[in-house]
């Protein structure tokens, strides 16, 4: 008969032998909630297609935006705009740098990387 403490480490010998890895269903719902919103999944595809995830797009990088650049085909005050881009952040789907005058926003490569493993996995 094997006892539960064995059939916990035999679990655990095998998860850590697999490729599994739990996923966070907290993190990955802030993300897919972040990105419900027409808007900020504009603006994030902007982003995904601007430049290589984990790179600074910025309107001196070709195909780059800085945070104004990015709705400026969205019709959204700068306000709204903002909150957008802040709501992406705490999502962790993105990251922004002050350079001067402006704010550069780039893609992160991490979060983009769960993304597509938690979407290849299912």
């Amino acid at each position: 008969m094997i006892q539960t403490l064995d059939i916990m480490i035999l679990y655990s010998i095998i998860r850590n032998m697999s490729n599994y890895k739990p996923f966070n269903a907290d993190e990955l719902a802030d993300s897919f909630k972040a990105l419900s919103n027409p808007n900020r999944l504009q603006i994030f595809q902007r982003l995904l297609s601007c430049c290589t995830p984990g790179t600074v797009c910025s309107a001196d990088t070709m195909n780059g935006f800085c945070v104004g650049e990015l709705g400026e085909d969205l019709a959204v005050a700068p306000s709204t705009l903002s909150h957008h881009i802040k709501e992406l952040q705490r999502a962790g789907l993105i990251k922004t740098q002050r350079r001067g005058k402006n704010i550069d926003c780039f893609v992160d490569a991490e979060k983009v990387s769960l993304l597509k493993e938690f979407f290849i996995s299912s």
